[in-house]
This record gives C-alpha cells, sequence and structure tokens, in this order.
C-alpha cells in the first residue's frame, strides 16, 4: 500500500486474506513447500539473507532455507502467520525501510506489486530495494501477467497496478537493477481462484518448462543489484 494507511484498510486487508486464502491455507502451503525445494531455492544460498516483500501468510518465508529470514507486509495478520525464526516488519514498503543500506541478499516477492496503488508507490519500493540489497544482491518478483491474462486481471478488488515482464523489465531498469532473466509465463494464475491441482503435478511442471507457455499466467523477473 502506499502512503499513510486507514486502520479500516489494514481490517479490510486482514479480511480479504481471510475470505481468499483461509480454505485453501494447508494447500497453499504445500505447493509453496515445491515450489521453494523445486525452483526458488536455486537462487537463495542457505546463508542468505532474505527478505519476503509482501510476504501475506508467509508461505515462502516458512519453506525457503536461509541464514535470516525476514517478511515484510501490512498485513496485521503476518506476524501470526510467517512461522518461528522470522524476523516481522509492518509497514508501507513505498516508505523507508526498517533495514540498513546492503543488508539484503535476497529478496523474494509474489503477486504483491499489482496491489500498490500507484506507479510511484512501486518505484520508490525498487529504489528502497536497491538500497538494502548488497551490491550483487538480487530480487526476484512473480506475479500476474497482464498480457496474458487481460480482464481476469482485474477480477480481484484489490489489483490497482497493471504490470506485465516487460513493465517490470523496464522498471527495474530505470531503478538502477540490472535484470537478469524475464520469463513472460512461469506458473499458472492463481490459487484462490479455485485452481487446486495435485502438489506432484506442481514438481513436475517445474521441470518441464515447455508447459510454461501453454499455462503460465505469471511473469518471473530476476534482477541484480550492480556491482559498483
Amino acid at each position: 500500500m502506499y502512503g499513510k494507511v486507514p486502520m479500516e484498510t489494514l481490517l479490510d486487508l486482514g479480511r480479504e486474506y481471510q475470505n481468499r486464502f483461509a480454505a485453501l491455507a494447508p494447500y497453499r502451503d504445500a505447493v509453496w513447500k515445491v515450489l521453494v525445494k523445486g525452483f526458488f531455492q536455486n537462487f537463495v544460498d542457505r546463508n542468505a539473507t532474505v527478505l519476503d516483500l509482501g510476504a501475506g501468510w508467509g508461505e515462502f518465508t516458512r519453506n525457503i532455507q536461509a541464514g535470516r529470514r525476514i517478511a515484510m507486509d501490512l498485513n496485521p495478520d503476518m506476524p501470526a502467520r510467517v512461522g518461528p525464526g522470522v524476523e516481522t516488519i509492518l509497514q508501507d514498503c513505498s516508505q523507508t525501510w526498517q533495514l540498513p543500506d546492503n543488508s539484503l541478499d535476497v529478496i523474494f516477492t509474489s503477486n504483491f506489486f499489482e496491489h500498490l496503488l500507484t506507479k510511484d508507490a512501486l518505484r520508490r519500493t525498487l529504489i528502497e530495494g536497491l538500497r538494502c540489497l548488497k551490491p550483487g544482491g538480487k530480487i526476484i518478483a512473480l506475479g500476474p501477467n497482464i498480457r496474458a491474462l487481460h480482464g481476469t486481471y482485474w477480477d480481484f478488488w484489490d489489483h490497482y497496478l497493471a504490470l506485465s515482464d516487460r513493465t517490470m523489465t523496464e522498471v527495474l531498469t530505470l531503478t538502477g537493477y540490472a535484470v537478469e532473466r524475464a520469463v513472460p509465463r512461469f506458473l499458472p494464475y492463481s490459487m484462490s481462484l479455485g485452481m487446486t491441482p495435485p502438489v506432484v503435478l506442481v514438481g513436475l511442471y517445474l521441470k518441464l518448462p515447455f508447459l510454461w507457455r501453454f499455462f503460465g499466467k505469471q511473469f518471473l523477473v530476476v534482477a541484480r543489484k550492480p556491482v559498483e
């Protein structure tokens, strides 16, 4: 979110998560366990300091192996959800982060940037991420691709920004990152729409990239903070 956030907005955020994800929480956690082990752990050293930006209920944070795990979100339920051993930060991500310069090895964010209210909020968030990343540190951004979804993108009340792999590549470059990988079609769209394939198929899907172009509706963009 962006700017001073009213208490009713925070309460709405908690209710939105409850309505969308509570019934599927065990399934979502099982899926993320496979996604992390089968794919995302390859980007994260087990001694790294990792920030889960827009952590939600912490599915990524709980399952990633890292030396230090930090979760940032405005959702007031987040600290109770992310699990033991995780540091939590409740704040507006477009404001100055409660983290020092050059303190992070990896920033991970999934299905979050589209919820920011303005492009300026996204720009400021990325600038803060660049400040906090160590030289050579990376950001991994996953999100729904407007180019693959069209009108379906707007089926969620709290989607504000229309983003794509091209949008993310451009804004990351403009804010000082070096983009290393951009995948227009990676994962299917959303578990909150009732898509619950057997978890074993998730692992198989990750191993068969030719399927991504048919079923993938989310982009994956990986970028680094340049080494000066």
